[in-house]
């Protein structure tokens, strides 16, 4: 089925990133970074089934409608603009931050976030996070965004999958207000050891997100080193004595206490040998991931203050053994 926005493909990787991209341990360097490359849904599938293969991930712009996209941007500030979230006067469909408010009362939620994915942020951020953790169950968002025929049908013809392609309910529906902490260094089956491997992460930016907007970043050619990675966690938790069920944990005692790899971006690469992959995106984009391709966040320093929102959306073959944590909504401190 052809799909509403396809976009160009003929993106020059080689054109120079003038735009200067920070992460938290600061700027990466020019040689340090180079662009996603993009595709468009309607090629043939086992062209993009081999980009996949190739690249650790597929880029596809314009798999779902942008009016689709939007409406549900729009329906998530609506629902949390009683936060003070928003700059007064603006339309909540912008998402455009209140500047004058401390960035602090408004944290992000999600792997990485805090240790352990407890609640992050305190009592001054407590109307904030709740609004924030109660839209993943809200109707515009659980049932008419998430279950969109047009990504479930597209993943299910990609993967071969077919009738037996079922997402996971549990999702991570993330905000980054202009400023914030971004996301650390992390590859998804760390938070999906429950289960074989053969899940896929739709990765997809619920309105606009500029170069400079905190957009996910892709290491280039990553699967193989987070495959050693994981293999070498499992290797030292066989080594301390750990049970099988601490070393499934995404916090156990050989790893980060939120489940990350790294907190510095920048350092990660270099002693990866590795570039960070980047890109502006469009409502209606969609990045689908390997479970084991590494990626994180660039600081969001959009100048117009325009909150980053986006959500992790997770589909398995489910006649494999899959992680069944995953089967129910997001909550704070649910082991994940």
């Amino acid at each position: 089925m052809p799909h509403a926005n396809p976009a160009p493909t003929n993106v020059n990787n080689e054109d120079p990133i003038t735009e200067k991209l920070y992460v938290t341990d600061g700027l990466l360097e020019q040689d340090q970074i180079s662009l996603l490359r993009p595709s468009d849904p309607n090629m043939p599938i086992e062209e993009l089934r081999k980009r996949l293969e190739e690249d650790n991930y597929l880029f596809l712009k314009g798999l779902l409608p942008r009016n689709d996209v939007l409406k549900a941007r729009e329906a998530y500030f609506n629902f949390l603009s009683p936060s003070g979230v928003l700059k007064p006067g603006t339309k909540p469909v912008d998402g455009i931050f209140d500047l004058s408010k401390d960035i602090a009362c408004f944290p992000g939620i999600g792997a990485g976030s805090t240790g352990g994915n407890s609640k992050p942020g305190g009592e001054q951020a407590a109307a904030f996070v709740d609004l924030a953790l109660k839209a993943h169950t809200e109707d515009w968002y659980a049932e008419d965004f998430c279950k969109h025929p047009a990504l479930k049908e597209f993943i299910a013809k990609l993967s071969g999958w077919g009738d037996d392609t079922l997402l996971f309910r549990r999702s991570l529906l993330r905000n980054n207000i202009p400023g914030a902490h971004a996301i650390g260094v992390h590859y998804d089956q760390i938070f999906l050891r429950y289960g074989e491997v053969s899940n896929l992460t739709a990765w997809c930016p619920l309105g606009d997100i500029k170069l400079n907007g905190g957009g996910l970043i892709y290491l280039e050619n990553s699967k193989s080193l987070g495959e050693e990675i994981e293999a070498d966690f499992f290797k030292r938790a066989n080594e301390v004595g750990l049970s099988d069920e601490e070393a499934k944990s995404a916090f156990n005692n050989n790893m980060m206490a939120t489940g990350l790899l790294s907190e510095s971006p920048a350092d990660f690469a270099k002693q990866a040998n590795r570039r960070w992959l980047v890109s502006a995106y469009e409502a209606g984009d969609v990045v689908l991931h390997d479970p084991f391709a590494i990626h994180a966040s660039t600081i969001n320093y959009d100048p117009e203050g325009v909150i980053r929102l986006a959500t992790d959306l997770r589909f398995c073959d489910s006649s494999r053994a899959y992680d069944e944590r995953w089967c129910n909504f997001y909550q704070i401190g649910d082991g994940v």
